[in-house]
């Protein structure tokens, strides 16, 4: 397996190609690129395309993040009708430390960008971890 290293980084994202989320952590299609994973921070950034009908698993941001939603549609920890955010693009949310998605969907085709600051984890309804995804899973898992 290669390192991560500690560098400045530029990715022309038209040139990589959209890859399946992995399996498990989301629900219908869900593709994304990993543009930079930050060791010395424990931070990732990433761009996913979601389609319509799809979600991500529940889960907990072990640390905060920020997303700008490019395209579409995105209901944030149930949306605004179950106490939580429904963003529509172009806009910007911020994911504090702690923030639990129960639900997080799309209801029209939809993209956005987001800079992870630490892991994801992914938890089952009982709250035991099903994964906990940092910079370094999301690593493998892209060059796998």
């Amino acid at each position: 397996m290669a390192e991560a290293a500690v560098m400045d980084d530029y990715v022309q994202m038209d040139e990589v190609d959209w890859v399946d989320f992995p399996e498990g952590l989301c629900a219908g299609s869900i593709q994304w690129k990993l543009l930079h994973v930050s060791p010395e921070q424990g931070a990732w950034t990433a761009v996913f395309r979601c389609a319509k009908g799809s979600s991500f698993a529940r889960h907990i941001h072990m640390g905060p993040g920020e997303y700008y939603l490019t395209k579409g549609k995105m209901h944030v920890r149930g949306g605004s009708a179950e106490g939580g955010a429904t963003a529509q693009a172009p806009g910007y949310g911020y994911e504090a430390c702690n923030a639990q998605h129960d639900e997080t969907n799309f209801d029209e085709d939809s993209e956005f960008y987001m800079t992870f600051l630490g892991p994801l984890n992914f938890t089952d309804e009982n709250g035991e971890t099903i994964a906990l995804v940092g910079w370094q899973q999301v690593y493998e898992a892209w060059n796998a």
